[in-house]
């Protein structure tokens, strides 16, 4: 019982501290799209925060490798020995992505040429001088992940859910000078020219902002300092890295497969700026959801990894899972019903006109039938994170990346840019099922027809509800946010209805949560 009201008090803090969180994400994505459309700036800053972007959700992000990592071994020894630890990780990270930062900025024109070949003229220049800027993402990227893992390890989960709104505020502050400009006599090549600068600069102080505020409250609590440490051999360090460096690869090959997505992309036109609108929309739900499971999770997985407790493993396993189709099958249907009102309501204004919408909409419907298997390939990675094993989750990651490349050349050809979400789908798909066949043998038998069955009826709860909004489209004169409100009602409701009759214990369990959030 005590455990169980740990798991709730943990996810009401996430899910309240990330709902914020995203929101002024929300607000800085319409600012964005407000003043660029899905124009020259934002297809080049695609491109230009890839590397950048992709060190920041890998090594950054919670629930990444270095915070897994971290979380994993500290959580199992006592608190006066993690500031050692903390610190010798922290200066070989650091100087591992020091180099990484200088060659970024030395061979800026190299990686965008290989990440985007159809890229040309005044997008791809404005590309390359974003790279230069944002490249010292490489290393908060890195300091940024250690504070998540140090801070979670401490039970403390609210200012590292909450930090990433500083990037935000700083992007919004950022856009609106730019706006500031406008009164003043520029062209539009200086207009572009000088928001591609903004959109880095701003992006790379919000960083800045958001490592600060965690080494502060890091110091504080007595969880490490700013300190070089050089003895690698201290207690601890080896177990960190044994869990982080295979993570790492594995989650790296993983986001190799976003590249070759945009390599596809760049021969599109606004593909890429289409991607990144639609993808954000999907994020930050998942984003909110995945913390609330994810994060509370991840520590009890360790706990139960021992052959004794695998049982209980087991149904923490199950619970995770169904817990991720009972939250992310109703936004399937959601997103895949109501794309167009959507990107309306959140994106249309000023620069973003009746034409992005076209453009961005499909790809918002592409990506909203794999969030079910994007978070849930998440809740089998951490098993095995869980049970000491990074090298797993790393080779099937490996050989995703070919089945990825194979996916795009032929799913583009026949749905142009959702067909490159479509490949990454197929992608987690396989790893799902790959991953489950694996613990399958090595917990001695999971009960998987059982879980089948009960994702199957979530399934289908999902596509009845989806349908069930179709007529929302008659609604026409009743204005955008009616038909919005009235269509993710009925969905949320028939899906509600139908996941009820199913009995399955995580609906209470969902339920008790919600409640008490």
């Amino acid at each position: 019982m005590k455990n169980a009201r740990s798991l709730v008090s943990i996810a009401r803090i996430v899910a309240i501290a990330t709902l914020i969180s995203k929101v002024f994400g929300l607000v800085r994505e319409m600012a964005i799209a407000a003043a660029f459309g899905v124009g020259p700036a934002v297809n080049a800053y695609a491109y230009a925060y890839v590397i950048p972007g992709f060190l920041l959700i890998l090594l950054g992000g919670i629930n990444g490798p270095f915070h897994s990592a971290l979380v994993s071994v500290l959580s199992k020894r006592d608190k006066s020995e993690a500031a050692v630890i903390v610190e010798t990780v922290t200066t070989l990270v650091t100087g591992i992505l020091l180099l990484g930062t200088v060659v970024l900025i030395v061979f800026a024109d190299t990686f965008i040429s290989l990440l985007a070949p159809g890229l040309a003229g005044e997008t791809r220049a404005i590309a390359v001088e974003q790279l230069q800027i944002m490249a010292p993402l490489a290393i908060l990227a890195g300091l940024i992940g250690i504070g998540f893992g140090t801070l979670n390890a401490d039970d403390q989960y609210l200012l590292p859910s909450i930090s990433p709104l500083f990037s935000s505020l700083a992007l919004v502050g950022a856009v609106t000078l730019l706006f500031l400009q406008l009164g003043e006599n520029i062209t539009n090549a200086e207009y572009l020219q000088l928001g591609g600068r903004i959109l880095a600069w701003g992006t790379l102080g919000g960083a800045i902002l958001q490592w600060l505020a965690q080494l502060i409250a890091q110091w504080r609590s007595g969880m490490g300092k700013l300190r070089f440490r050089f003895n690698w051999r201290i207690p601890g360090v080896g177990d960190v890295l044994k869990v982080m460096i295979p993570a790492t690869l594995s989650s790296g090959m993983l986001h190799i497969n976003v590249y070759t997505d945009l390599f596809f992309a760049s021969y599109i036109q606004n593909a890429a700026a289409a991607m990144r609108y639609g993808n954000f929309i999907v994020l930050t739900p998942v984003g909110i959801i995945s913390n609330m499971i994810l994060v509370p999770f991840l520590p009890v997985f360790s706990r139960l990894a021992a052959p004794e407790n695998w049982p209980e493993l087991k149904v923490k396993i199950r619970q995770g899972l169904l817990l991720t189709a009972l939250t992310m099958l109703p936004l399937t249907a959601i997103f895949v019903s109501l794309s167009q009102p959507i990107v309306q309501v959140i994106y249309q204004r000023y620069g973003f006109d009746s034409e992005a919408v076209k453009v961005v909409a499909p790809v918002l419907m592409a990506y909203g039938c794999g969030m079910f298997f994007y978070l849930g390939r998440d809740v089998l990675v951490r098993v095995f994170y869980a049970l000491g094993d990074g090298k797993t989750p790393f080779k099937i990651s490996i050989a995703n990346i070919f089945l990825n490349g194979v996916l795009d050349f032929f799913l583009v050809k026949a749905f142009q840019a959702p067909g490159l979400v479509f490949a990454t789908i197929g992608v987690n798909v396989i790893s799902m099922g790959l991953m489950l066949a694996i613990l399958n043998r090595r917990l001695k038998g999971l009960p998987l027809k059982e879980w089948a069955t009960a994702l199957l009826g979530l399934t289908v709860a999902s596509g009845i509800a989806g349908l069930s909004s179709s007529w929302i489209g008659s609604l026409a004169n009743w204005g955008l946010l009616w038909q919005l409100g009235i269509g993710i009602f009925v969905v949320l409701a028939v899906f509600s209805f139908i996941a009820s009759q199913l009995k399955l214990p995580e609906v209470d369990m969902l339920v008790q949560r919600i409640w008490k959030t």
